[in-house]
Formats: C-alpha cells, structure tokens, sequence
C-alpha cells in the first residue's frame, strides 16, 4: 500500500492547567488499579468485553501491522480445561523449574500453583503475538511483535480499569496449551492470559505489590 496522509481526527488543544489537571487525574485513577487473585463470578457482559478490545485495538503498532488476536473465553467448560492444564504447568514450575531464584523473587508475592481464579472469573483474555500475517492465501512478516503486544495489552488493561473491571496477567509457562485449547494457529504466540471479573468483597493483594519505585527510580530527565 503506498502512502497517504489524512488530516489528524482529534486534535487535543487544551489549556496548559487543563492537560496538568488531566494527567494528574489519569494519574489518580490509575495507581488504584492493582492485580487480583480472588474473583466473584458475577457476569460481565460481552459487549463490555468488546469495547475494552477495540480500545486496545487502537494501539500503535510496528508498521501499523496490529500483530495480536485477543481470545475472549466465558465458557465454563473451556476456562475449566485452561486452568487445568495452567496448573499442571505451574506445579512443575513451582516444583523446581523456575529455579531458586525466582521462586525467591516470588514469595512476597505469595502465589502458588493453584489457580481457581481461571475457572471463578467470568473471563479469561488471551493475548496471542502474530508473527505473521496471512490475507488471501499470502504471508507477510509481522514487525515488532512483543513491543507491540505490551503496548497493547497495557491499553486494555487500562481500558478494562476504567471501566470498573479487575485484572490479573497470568503467564504459565510455557504457554503453548493456549493454542490448541483456543484453536489459534503455532505461528501465533500467547503472552499473556488475562482474568477479568470483579474482585470479592473481601479481596487483598500482597502488600510488596503496592510498593512501586519513585519516579527517581524510574525516569531520568536531562
């Protein structure tokens, strides 16, 4: 496709006070937002699920590609046989794979190898990388394919915080089930398996997980 330009569709012109009053709000709304392992079941409707998609659908991607499926599974029968087979390799991870280290690294967090959230949570959102793109019988090679899923999942998960939703990003490893429980082909890779519900009432998280960096630890200005 050769290239054309179009006029930019919204252009944000606000006042200097009104873009410090925005981000220091998004700022506000957004530090709220934590990790959860302990779901309710009750329903969150597909056309929730959808909109939070196309949000994170709009996210730049290397060459415009849009390299990623999103595998969205309420199906009871199906997150039974997901976590099902996410528990069996967590247990062999847990058990000594992951290596001394990590599992250190893991403990303030308190996780272990049982995973009842996949089955509670009314979704479970699979993020598939594509590596290639396939369009009337032909390949092409897909460009910056993890820059591009992390952009995009960060706008979901997002997307599905503002919405009022809780999330966990789940990561067995390896992934690779994910294909064929979700009938997705092996030139796509699952990064992440996201739960989505709204948290129990009497939810925690860990209190390490509310300890982030200072900007000092995180950015450098010159």
């Amino acid at each position: 496709m050769s290239y054309v330009a179009v006029p930019l569709p919204h252009r944000m012109n606000f006042a200097e006070d009104e873009i410090h009053a925005r981000a220091h709000a998004f700022y506000e709304e957004i530090k709220t937002r934590h990790t959860v392992r302990h779901f309710t079941d009750r329903p969150v409707s597909r056309e929730v699920i959808e909109t939070c998609l196309m949000a994170a659908g709009t996210a730049p991607s290397g060459a415009n590609q849009q390299p990623w499926h999103f595998a969205a599974v309420s199906d009871p029968a199906l997150k039974r046989e997901i976590r099902l087979a996410a528990e069996k390799e967590e247990q062999e991870f847990y058990a000594g794979r992951a290596g001394a280290e990590w599992l250190s690294a893991l403990e303030p967090i308190g996780t272990d190898a049982n995973k009842p959230f996949l089955e509670t949570a009314p979704w479970l959102i699979t993020i598939f990388g594509q590596r290639k793109t396939v369009e009337n019988g032909n390949a092409y090679k897909n460009y910056y394919v993890p820059e591009s899923i992390g952009i995009a999942t960060g706008f979901l998960i997002a997307a599905l915080h503002h919405a009022g939703l809780a999330t966990l990003t789940h990561t067995p490893n390896p992934m690779s089930f994910l294909n064929k429980a979700l009938g997705r082909p092996d030139w796509e890779k699952p990064y992440i398996l996201l739960v989505v519900g709204h948290p129990a009432s009497d939810a925690t998280v860990p209190l390490h997980a509310t300890m982030k960096k200072p900007l000092e630890q995180i950015a450098s200005f010159r």
